[in-house]
């Protein structure tokens, strides 16, 4: 049986996000698992989401957005071994919770290319101490 994906956003989960104050900082983790290869371009997953960040960073820019860190996991030193580790971790920080709306709504934002470029994927919400 294969494992359930996600791709796409919660509607019930989004819905509760937007209640929260719009003036308020967020980090976003993404939890990343590439496409071993991406029909569309021919490129592997990691290349294609590659593109999307070089087509985004005018986006992040514009919602005061900065990316405080982007790697690949090594090593799970607590938890289960056989859960298998995410192909790469993004945390960005926003200035605010619209902006990253503003970001994501935006016309020609590239949310396909992120989209094609992914096997599963996790964006988690977290607030900003």
């Amino acid at each position: 049986m294969e494992k359930e994906s996600f791709l796409e956003i919660n509607k019930e989960q989004f819905q509760k996000f937007m209640e929260l104050p719009m003036d308020t900082p967020v980090v976003m983790l993404n939890l990343l698992k590439f496409k071993d290869s991406v029909p569309e371009t021919g490129l592997t997953g990691a290349l294609a989401y590659k593109e999307y960040m070089k087509k985004a960073t005018p986006f992040f820019a514009k919602a005061g957005a900065k990316v405080l860190y982007m790697g690949k996991p090594q090593t799970i030193l607590i938890g289960p071994e056989d859960e298998g580790l995410w192909d790469k971790i993004l945390l960005v920080k926003y200035d605010t919770i619209a902006g990253f709306l503003g970001m994501v709504k935006a016309e020609g934002y590239p949310s396909q290319l992120r989209r094609q470029a992914l096997k599963d994927s996790r964006l988690i919400h977290c607030n900003w101490i």
